[in-house]
Formats: C-alpha cells, structure tokens, sequence
C-alpha cells in the first residue's frame, strides 16, 4: 500500500492534519470548517484543501479561513503533485486543514488508493483525524475504529472524533469501548438540528446559494 514517487519524500514544514472519516455523510464537512473557524478564530492563518475535485466544499472553508480553499486531486493531477500544490497553497499559513473525500480509504474505482484520502495523507505525511458518526452505535465503533487504525500501516490515525451522539450516557459508552482500541478520542459532538450543511442530489448546497446562512454555521 506505499505511495511511491518523489513527493513522498518532499519535506513537508507546514503543522497539517486530515480530517477523514469512514463514509460520506458521517461529518467531515462540519468538522473540518468548524476547525478552520476555530483557528481562525484564534488569529492563525489557517490554509483549507479538499481531496479530490469538489468544489462546493471549499466555499465553506473559504468563508471560514478568510482566504481560498484548494484541491487536492490525485487522479487529475497524479500523486507527484500533491505536495507541490499543497506547499504552494499553504504558503504564508500557520497551519493547513485537508477535508478529505467519502471514506478514508476510498478512491478512484478500479485503481486501489489512487485519489483517496489515505493516499493524499500519506504524501503529505500528515495525521489522520477520524470523524465517526456514532448515533446507532456503542461498543462496535470500536471495532470500526481498529479496522481503521490498522488497515495500512502508512496511515497515521491521531485520534477520533465522535459525531452525533445522543446522551452524556452515549459518549461515556464510546470512550470506554474506544479505550481498548488505543486510539484517542479527541472530541464529541451531540446530534444537532443546527449542525450539518442542508444537502441535495449533487451534493451540499453551495455557501453561495446560501451565504447568510453558510456565513452563519461558521462563527
């Protein structure tokens, strides 16, 4: 599962991390904006990147950081340029948040890791910050968790955060099951009906469409 290729071994100075997940829908968006707000917030000049050729998602991050949000696309650009792209755009930061793209390991259909976001975090050599959506789930996720964890051993998974909980109960439920897999819970976020993006068949309704209300889930 190693990415080859010069980039791999590109010296990467920018403080980095992906925020990933195991499916589409599970949070990374919500995530990863609050994120880039949060550290905006803070007065850091945060540099945001989306995996792959989306382009509705880094208009959430643009709103966020205050500056351009850039992809990151393996498959258009070949893994060689990832590193280039990703120094480039995240000149002048202090710090760079890559939302990656569906689950962590999913990539261009019929090619292995080509595109994903294993694949992207792995040439950026950047941890790996898991957002689970665990409003169905108790002590499984901590088998999701591991599977994750030790799929491929390149991948750097810092720590979890659990989405979508429903009670204090459920996230002491969690952490104890998490416990066992080694893996830090870095944080919990309780089901919402102001968190998330309203979405629809092709994806997230751009921030454009949307722009006091996107303005709005970003402060």
């Amino acid at each position: 599962m190693s990415t080859a290729g010069p980039s791999a071994a590109a010296p990467h100075t920018v403080p980095r991390l992906v925020i990933a997940a195991p499916a589409s829908g599970s949070g990374k968006t919500t995530v990863a904006t609050g994120l880039i707000a949060a550290y905006a917030g803070r007065g850091l000049t945060v540099s945001p990147h989306k995996v792959g050729p989306d382009y509705i998602d880094p208009g959430y991050h643009a709103l966020a950081a205050g500056r351009p949000g850039r992809n990151l696309d393996a498959y258009l650009c070949g893994p060689e340029r990832i590193a280039p792209l990703f120094l480039h755009g995240a000149a002048g930061a202090d710090l760079a948040v890559v939302e990656g793209v569906m689950g962590l390991y999913d990539g261009a259909a019929g090619q292995g890791e080509l595109a994903s976001t294993a694949q992207v975090a792995k040439v950026l050599r950047a941890p790996v910050v898991l957002v689970v959506d665990a409003s169905s789930q108790s002590r499984s996720v901590a088998a999701l968790v591991h599977g994750f964890a030790s799929w491929d051993p390149e991948v750097r998974l810092a720590g979890v955060i659990l989405n979508k909980l429903g009670s204090e109960r459920h996230e002491e439920l969690l952490r104890e099951a998490l416990d066992e897999s080694g893996v830090p819970v870095l944080g919990a976020l309780r089901r919402s009906p102001d968190a998330g993006t309203p979405s629809r068949h092709l994806g997230l309704v751009p921030a454009a469409e949307r722009r006091a209300g996107a303005v709005a889930s970003v402060a």
